[in-house]
């Protein structure tokens, strides 16, 4: 089902695969009247002006935000023209502030936030945005498109819509399918926004009924004891969506002890435990959907090319885009060997 995977270019906005594959430059047929590609301003990976990159972000308290913070520091590392100047992470808003006022206070060339609350940290990239400093917001999105030059991020939406995609597509043979939903936390906009792409996926198969829906809390104790209940509440269903690859263990436990494999399950975020249940293909764990952490990868990419006063290769454009959304690949057995590399713990 080509519609619902991808290639690897497509879901990491091509900036994650290489240290600089998405500000690399390109090559094209130019006519002798046109100008060429190369002639533009795009950023590469040859060393160029030296920018400090100042990156914040919220406590890794999950497997996802400790491949975030991982993924900054290792793209940062392949260049020999970039500083890193990387906060200690806090979920609570004042320090997070405060760690951004000391990058600010710092002059760094360039700012990287990932808020753990957008909304509640749209004045400090504003500040930032007044003192010069150009802001990559990256996933949480503050209020205001004035507190920040660049927003990249996932799709919620995306993911539940190719995860209903992908379970409509393996149950669309079946006549009264059933499918159950372990949800996030239901107050996160994120969670909706998933909950509504899966629906909407769902209605293009009128032979499917959600029969359940559960919200658990991205961990892996809510998303066993949550399974739990689902099971114990259902006992019949013929697949399953999951918010979270890390919930998603605590999802398998409960499905273990209850010694069922009657039924399909797609994870989602793309935990390096899932495509090794996904690989060993002896479970009812069949698929994930990406919510890839290499975004971190890609917005040091972008804040470096901000900071060079460069723009992206392979783009007409003189300057960076404003926002970069990521697609929320499908990976099961048929190519999970090509993401295994990008699995977080």
């Amino acid at each position: 089902m080509p519609e619902f995977t991808s290639r690897r270019g497509l879901l990491f906005g091509t900036a994650a695969v290489g240290a600089g594959a998405l500000l690399a430059g390109c090559t094209s047929n130019e006519s002798d009247d046109e100008p060429a590609a190369s002639d533009q301003p795009a950023a590469d990976d040859k060393p160029g002006k030296p920018v400090t990159i100042g990156f914040a972000g919220p406590q890794a308290d999950h497997g996802w935000l400790n491949a975030i913070n991982d993924n900054a520091k290792n793209r940062a590392k392949k260049y020999s023209d970039v500083t890193l100047e990387i906060t200690e992470g806090s979920n609570d808003t004042a320090q997070q502030i405060g760690q951004i006022e000391t990058l600010i206070n710092k002059k760094v060339d360039v700012l990287v936030i990932l808020p753990a609350d957008g909304k509640a940290l749209t004045q400090v990239g504003l500040k930032a945005m007044r003192a010069g400093i150009p802001v990559v917001n990256l996933d949480r999105i503050f209020n205001s498109p004035q507190a920040y030059r660049c927003w990249i991020g996932g799709d919620n939406y995306g993911m539940g819509l190719n995860a209903g995609h992908y379970i409509g597509e393996k149950l669309k043979g079946k006549s009264g399918a059933r499918v159950i939903e372990l949800a996030g936390l239901d107050n996160l906009e994120l969670t909706q926004q998933r909950t509504k792409g899966f629906d909407d996926a769902l209605k293009n198969y009128p032979n499917i009924k959600k029969v359940a829906r559960q919200a658990a809390e991205f961990t892996v104790e809510s998303g066993q004891a949550k399974m739990a209940q689902l099971l114990q509440a259902q006992s019949n269903f013929d697949a399953l969506w999951n918010h979270d690859d890390d919930q998603g263990v605590g999802a398998l436990r409960a499905i273990e002890q209850a010694g069922r494999d009657d039924f399909l399950m797609v994870g989602g975020a793309g935990a390096l435990s899932a495509f090794q249940a996904i690989k060993q293909d002896d479970g009812v764990l069949k698929a994930t959907v990406l919510y890839p952490p290499t975004m971190a990868a890609s917005a040091i990419d972008l804040a470096r090319a901000l900071g060079q006063g460069k723009g992206v290769g392979g783009l007409a454009e003189f300057e960076i885009p404003a926002s970069l959304t990521l697609y929320s690949a499908v990976v099961d057995k048929d190519n999970v060997d090509q993401y295994m590399p990008t699995g977080f713990k």
